[in-house]
């Protein structure tokens, strides 16, 4: 028995290919819905359009400070899994339900794999940072996305017989999940974007929200970028930022903000964009994939390899460094190589995890 314990929305689309691999190879398997950003019955429509089982258990723990909400998520999930007692707990990523679950999982002896462990931006301010060190320190699987993370984990002193170079489940993901967003979705046409010309943008992290100069500094590059390539702008704009944007009275003149949109809308968007502005990890990934030119609104990042393949740049708040990265990217070839697999992450993970029971 393997659980899958997760409890984001990406978490959900990483570990899908996961699922979708016991269901193959006919593993028994539980999916543990902690609820971390969303209740389950929020989350709900996401299983359905992703054509995935619902979850087994959902523990629907809500937000909190970071103490008080990983407090909660391991004792939601040691109660469910001390009644059940897998012989793998999987998780995924960096989140507060990675920290609780591989914790809970470490300190009741249940073999605890990690899957796209590895990462660092070296950047400890960020407590996702924190969470992945913690978590592949703690885990006896360890499947690494890259070359890269596997060399990090091996730097940290990690046994070389705990790792597995497995390529990033997202490839898996984007392969299944575009064939289902281009049936479904028709986000580009009731927006009235044309394919391959306009810009796409995210910002969500605490760090870029949260402060007015920060935030301030963001939109005006968005807005003399969209002003010197005469491209519409669309933002699916997180409530978190939307929140900000408020309260600093910052205008979004010349953007064209949406309400946050549904995973298989905002693939398509993706996949149709001219390239795209963001400060999400996860969206590097998949333009990268999806060989859309990205241009990275932070200072760091912990997916190197995008930066590596010409894939995407980091530009940080600044307008000016904004509008310059977005001038490299902009006239890209999108002729690099995806240096996160062939798509087949998730079958490899449940063959080990399978070998190891």
């Amino acid at each position: 028995m393997i659980t899958i314990i997760l409890g984001t929305r990406p978490e959900i689309i990483k570990m899908a290919p996961v699922i979708r691999a016991c269901k193959k190879y006919n593993i028994a398997f539980s999916i543990l819905h902690t609820g971390q950003h969303y209740s389950y019955e929020m989350d709900r429509v996401f299983f359905e359009d992703l054509l995935l089982p619902l979850p087994h258990y959902n523990l629907d723990v809500g937000s909190g400070s970071h103490a008080e909400q990983t407090a909660s998520l391991m004792t939601g999930i040691e109660q469910v899994l001390v009644n059940n007692t897998p012989d793998v707990v999987l998780v995924q990523g960096d989140t507060n339900t990675v920290l609780a679950g591989g914790l809970v999982g470490a300190k009741l002896h249940i073999p605890v794999g990690h899957v796209e462990a590895g990462l660092r931006s070296y950047d400890r301010t960020m407590p996702e940072e924190i969470n992945r060190i913690v978590v592949d320190h703690v885990s006896d699987y360890l499947f690494a996305p890259t070359k890269l993370s596997t060399h990090n984990l091996i730097k940290e002193g990690i046994e070389e017989s705990k790792i597995y170079t497995t390529g990033n489940t997202v490839v898996d993901s984007l392969f299944q999940n575009l064939k289902i967003a281009e049936e479904k979705s028709e986000v580009v046409e009731k927006n009235s974007l044309t394919s391959g010309d306009y810009l796409l943008v995210t910002v969500h992290r605490a760090e870029n929200v949260d402060y007015y100069p920060q935030l301030s500094r963001i939109i005006t590059g968005i807005q003399k970028v969209s002003d010197i390539y005469s491209l519409p702008v669309i933002f699916p704009m997180h409530p978190r930022t939307q929140k900000m944007i408020q309260k600093f009275r910052i205008s979004t003149d010349g953007i064209k903000v949406i309400s946050p949109v549904s995973y298989l809308d905002f693939l398509k968007l993706e996949k149709n964009a001219r390239m795209i502005l963001t400060d999400s990890g996860g969206v590097q990934e998949e333009a990268c994939i999806l060989q859309v030119p990205c241009v990275t609104l932070r200072e760091n990042t912990e997916r190197p390899e995008t930066v590596d393949v010409k894939a995407n740049i980091l530009a940080g708040s600044d307008p000016d460094k904004i509008t310059a990265a977005t001038k490299v990217m902009i006239s890209s070839h999108s002729d690099w190589i995806n240096p996160y697999g062939d798509g087949n992450a998730g079958e490899r993970i449940v063959e080990i995890c399978e070998s190891h029971i």
